[in-house]
Formats: structure tokens, C-alpha cells, sequence
């Protein structure tokens, strides 16, 4: 017989919203104690759940907030994220400006993309709101939604911050690195250039996500002089801002230094999260793997940013990234010999979203 609990999901299926509505709320923190009575006769509970997010707005909170917790399982991943009738309703809410539970589709799809079969978002279409000024590439969707709806500009309701960690998985795809270097038609600009901004910005989840994208598309080598020409990407302020504080630097050494990092506030901070400082030197390593990418390392003084870093960052992570970064642009040509191949590493993206 059906445990009190497991008789407790079936009335989230249940045609009076108010017994839904009393069920699904009571259900919400077994969908982390207890998530094995969602996954019942072949995922019924979680078709269920997938139904309710176009429900009554507090119901379809509650839903997705199990949802969520749900897929820190892989298999309950991709039997959400493969249903395609699914994805395109969970899309639709998600770029509706007047959507409550925007936030939540946005933590679910951060967590949907963790299964690789998402990738083909690349070439997925809808109908973009008016007011987003968007075309019908689902992605450019998510890229604008992600520019123009920062703190609550497009949605009163949402942020979608956590669209960071879903473009920061996605980006970990050949094709989908591809697409944030390419200029795109409806508004001539280059995707990575509108989120590269987002390095400074006050929200933990959007610095982390755009520091895992950035390194993810810098594995792409032959746009390596696309990043850092400055009339393109012109990546390298976007990447030393970050990390650099308040320290003082000798004359000589701050007069070839990018003009962005020079007479910067006494109080200017480096970023909080050692993670970040971290990827942010990974990406400049990446970034020497080419010979014009270390001379112009070498030319804009990037050594003493590294080097204070080292010295005031206690962090063996950061530590040794700038250690490894200084081997490279500090080292003789002549005995580097070839090219380095530097190969991918796990981030905190892959984290999964738990509520």
C-alpha cells in the first residue's frame, strides 16, 4: 500500500487547485529529503509536476521549486530537459515579462543544461516578445532577456541571474562557443560582447557564470586574436578589472599598463569570490597560448597584476594559477618550446541549483 506521503503526490494531479495547491506546498521540502517518492511509476509524480508550472501562479512556484531540487538526479535531468513539449512551454514563460516565476524557470533551465542533449538550443526558434527587442533564436532570447532584464528592468519579478550558469554550461559545447563569437544579424553585435560587462557586476551568480562563459568560449584558440583586438572583444580589461585592488604600482610599471587599470580608486576591491580570481587567471593563461597573446601579456604589464595578486590573495587556487600564468609570460621564448595545449577543467558552474 502507498505510503501517507506517496498518497500525498497523486493530489498534486488532483482537479480541485486548492487540494493541489495544499499538497503541492506541503510536498516541497521532501523534494530534498525525500526525492525518491517523485520518481514513482516511471516519473509520474514529475510528469505531473511539468504540467503544473502553467498553473495558478503559487501552485506553479511550488512546482518548479521541486522541479529544481529534482534534477540534481541526472536521470530526472534529462527526462525533463528531453521533453521538447516542455521545453518550449518553460521558454515561453520564461521570456514573458509579466512571468512571477521567472526566476525559477531560470534555476531550472540553469540545471536542464547540465544534460548535454540541451546543446540543441542552438537552433531552436520561437516568438520573441516585442519589448524584448529580440529575433526568434531562442538563445539571442536568452542573451537579451539576460542583458535587459538585470535588476528587474524587463520583469518586476525576475533578475534572471541564474541564466548565467545555464549560458555558462552551454558554452562548454564547440557549437554554442561558435555562437557567442559571431555577430549576429538583428542587431549586428557579437554575444560575448554584451555579457563581458557583467565581470563587475554586483550579483555572485551573474561575476561566476560570465567568468566560467568567457573561459569556456577562450578555449576556441583561433579567436584568440578576436579577443583581444580592441576594436572586437577587447577581453583583457574585462579580465584584469576583477582581480586587481587597491594596491600601488611603481610609475614605470603603470604607464604601459591597459589605460583601464590605470588611476583606478583608492578603495577599489578585486572580487570576492576566490573562484572567480581563479578563472579569470585561467582565461589569461588560456589566452598566452598563442605568441602575440603572451608578447601583448608581456607589453600591458599584466606581470605585476599577477604578482600582487599572489602576494594578497590567500587562496592555493588562485595561488597557483597565477603561478602557472607567470611561468608562461615570464619565460624565454627561445626555451618554451612549443605552443602550450591547455586542456579544460570542471567549474563551479556545474554545480546543481538546490532550493
Amino acid at each position: 500500500m502507498p505510503t501517507e506521503l506517496e498518497e500525498l503526490v497523486g493530489f498534486i494531479a488532483h482537479p480541485n487547485p486548492q487540494i493541489r495547491l495544499v499538497a503541492i506546498e506541503n510536498l516541497v521540502p521532501y523534494s530534498v529529503s525525500d526525492p525518491s517518492i517523485f520518481k514513482r511509476e516511471n516519473l509520474t509524480p514529475v510528469k505531473h509536476l511539468k504540467f503544473l508550472i502553467r498553473d495558478h501562479p503559487k501552485i506553479a512556484e511550488h512546482a518548479l521549486t521541486i522541479l529544481i531540487n529534482l534534477t540534481a538526479d541526472a536521470s530526472v535531468v534529462e527526462f525533463v530537459a528531453s521533453d521538447e513539449k516542455f521545453l518550449g512551454i518553460a521558454l515561453g514563460l520564461l521570456v514573458d515579462p509579466k512571468e512571477p516565476n521567472a526566476n525559477l524557470l531560470a534555476m531550472l533551465l540553469a540545471n536542464m543544461t547540465k544534460w548535454d542533449g540541451l546543446k540543441d538550443i542552438i537552433s531552436r526558434k520561437q516568438p520573441a516578445p516585442e519589448s524584448l527587442h529580440s529575433d526568434e533564436l531562442v538563445l539571442n532570447q536568452l542573451m537579451d532577456l539576460f542583458v535587459k532584464g538585470a535588476d528587474g528592468s524587463y520583469n518586476k519579478h525576475a533578475d534572471y541571474d541564474y541564466l548565467a550558469y545555464a549560458l555558462a554550461d552551454l558554452s562548454k559545447h564547440e557549437e554554442i562557443r561558435r555562437f557567442f563569437l559571431s555577430e549576429q544579424e538583428y542587431d549586428s553585435v557579437l554575444p560575448l560582447n554584451k555579457i563581458k560587462v557583467f565581470t563587475e557586476h554586483k550579483s555572485d551568480i551573474r561575476r561566476k557564470g560570465v567568468a566560467n562563459i568567457i573561459k569556456n568560449v577562450a578555449f576556441d584558440v583561433p579567436s584568440h586574436p578576436k579577443f583581444l583586438d580592441e576594436d572586437q572583444i577587447n577581453i583583457l580589461p574585462y579580465l584584469l578589472l576583477p582581480i586587481i585592488g587597491n594596491e600601488q604600482y611603481d610609475e614605470d610599471e603603470m604607464l604601459d599598463m591597459l589605460p583601464d587599470l590605470q588611476l583606478l580608486p583608492p578603495d577599489k576591491q578585486r572580487d570576492t569570490d576566490n573562484n572567480n580570481i581563479q578563472t579569470h587567471i585561467e582565461t589569461l593563461t588560456l589566452l598566452t597560448t598563442t605568441r602575440e597573446g603572451r608578447d601583448l601579456m608581456r607589453n600591458v604589464k599584466v606581470y605585476p597584476v599577477i604578482r600582487e595578486t599572489h602576494l594578497r590573495v590567500e587562496d592555493d587556487g588562485v595561488r597557483e594559477a597565477c603561478e602557472r600564468l607567470v611561468n608562461v609570460i615570464m619565460a624565454d621564448e627561445a626555451e618554451q618550446g612549443a605552443e602550450k595545449a591547455i586542456e579544460e577543467e570542471d567549474d563551479d558552474d556545474n554545480r546543481i541549483v538546490e532550493i
